[in-house]
């Protein structure tokens, strides 16, 4: 690269590292040296209602990712003065190609090619987290109904139905399937306290057990 093409590139890399140490210094000036209870004038940031603080925390937290993002690109500016030092400016530090004179046009700071470049930020098709595979539905290691092996005692599809039965903040269009209040969680139409139907049946002819009538409800209020 000519001699002079370098020295223009070193001063607007000069100039954008000072620019960006100002703003980080600035970041930090107005707050973010500060405890956040200090700047909101709270005794303490931890508060009864989790939105009692919630504009604050924002602020907090925007300020913080402006920081960061400033910082990445200063350790990529002054990387590129270091390569302009050595005597390797405008060669990809993956390839060892010459990066483009447009690209350094564009982002005199860039120290891959475009190629390379494109390579590292491929998208990820991933839909979801890969964490959701294990975690869901909920206890998923201990429904043990669908198991090899046959399995009647009280698992975790049990204790989620048990303190379901009480209520969630879910609602009937948040759970694929359901069609009422009572339908929010997995298998809700089992019945309680039994494992077969069989259980069900009158001890007495012409009497009805208590699940049995519970049941007829339940398909009376369903309309089932």
């Amino acid at each position: 690269m000519h001699p002079e093409t370098i020295t223009k590139f070193k001063l607007q890399l000069d100039a954008k590292k000072r620019d960006l140490v100002h703003t980080i210094l600035k970041l930090e000036d107005n707050g973010l040296r500060s405890a956040l209870s200090n700047t909101t004038g709270e005794l303490s940031s931890y508060d009864n209602h989790p939105a009692d603080l919630g504009s604050e925390t924002f602020e907090r937290g925007k300020d913080l990712g402006l920081r960061d993002n400033e910082r990445v690109l200063l350790s990529s500016v002054e990387r590129a003065l270091e390569k302009i030092h050595n005597g390797t400016y405008g060669r990809c530090d993956h390839c060892g190609a010459e990066i483009s004179p447009e690209r350094l046009e564009a982002l005199p700071w860039a120290t891959q090619c475009i190629d390379c470049q494109e390579s590292l930020e491929q998208t990820d098709v991933t839909p979801r987290p890969l964490e959701e595979e294990s975690l869901e539905p909920p206890f998923h290691r201990s429904f043990l109904d669908s198991a090899k092996f046959e399995f009647v005692g009280y698992d975790g599809e049990d204790a989620l139905q048990d303190v379901a039965r009480y209520g969630s903040s879910d609602t009937p269009q948040d759970i694929p399937g359901s069609y009422n209040y009572k339908a929010l969680f997995p298998n809700s139409n089992e019945h309680q306290g039994i494992v077969d139907l069989a259980d069900a049946i009158p001890n007495e002819p012409g009497s009805t057990s208590h699940h049995a009538r519970r049941r007829q409800k339940e398909e009376k209020q369903t309309g089932r």
